[in-house]
C-alpha cells in the first residue's frame, strides 16, 4: 500500500510532466521557422585576408618593455554593435591580461575597435603568448580570431 502511495505522489507527476512536455515541444517544433537550438551562440573563427574580424598592429615579437598595442577591424554589418573582449594567454593557457570593451557601437565605414579607447598591455615575462579577440553581438552571435606572438 505504501509503495502505491509513493508511486502516486512521486512517480505519476514525473511521468505526466514528461508526456506533457514532449507534446508541447513537439507542437512548437511543428510550427514554421521553429527549430531546437541547444547552443544559441554561433562561433566562427577566421584568420584569412577576407576575415570578418582581424587584428591590426600585432607583431610577431615584442621586447619585455614594449607594449602590445592592437586595434580590431570588423567587416560584418551584423556586428555593428556589441561587446569586445581581448585576452592574452600564456603558453600554459593561463590568462595574463584581459580587456573588455562594452557596447562598441560603430557606424558603417568605421570598423576600428575599441572606439574611444585602445588595447595596450606590456607583457614583461619572456615566452610565447596567444591573443584571443572576441566580439559578441546583442543577438549573442560570437566571432573571434587568435594570434600568436613572442616576448624576448
Amino acid at each position: 500500500m505504501v509503495t502505491r502511495k509513493v508511486f502516486l505522489v512521486f512517480g505519476l507527476p514525473v511521468i505526466f510532466s514528461i508526456i506533457f512536455g514532449s507534446v508541447v515541444l513537439n507542437d512548437i517544433l511543428q510550427q514554421p521557422n521553429r527549430e531546437l537550438n541547444m547552443w544559441p551562440m554561433s562561433f566562427s573563427e577566421t584568420s584569412s585576408h577576407d576575415a570578418i574580424i582581424e587584428i591590426i598592429g600585432l607583431s610577431n615579437q615584442y621586447s619585455t618593455s614594449e607594449p602590445v598595442e592592437i586595434k580590431i577591424n570588423v567587416n560584418d554589418s551584423s556586428f555593428d554593435c556589441g561587446d569586445l573582449y581581448v585576452t592574452i594567454y600564456s603558453s600554459e593557457k593561463n590568462v595574463i591580461t584581459q580587456g573588455g570593451y562594452f557596447e562598441q557601437c560603430f557606424e558603417e565605414g568605421n570598423y576600428l575597435l575599441p572606439i574611444g579607447d585602445s588595447f595596450s598591455e606590456i607583457v614583461d615575462i619572456p615566452g610565447s603568448y596567444e591573443i584571443v579577440v572576441e566580439m559578441v553581438s546583442k543577438e549573442l552571435k560570437n566571432i573571434s580570431i587568435r594570434g600568436i606572438f613572442t616576448v624576448k
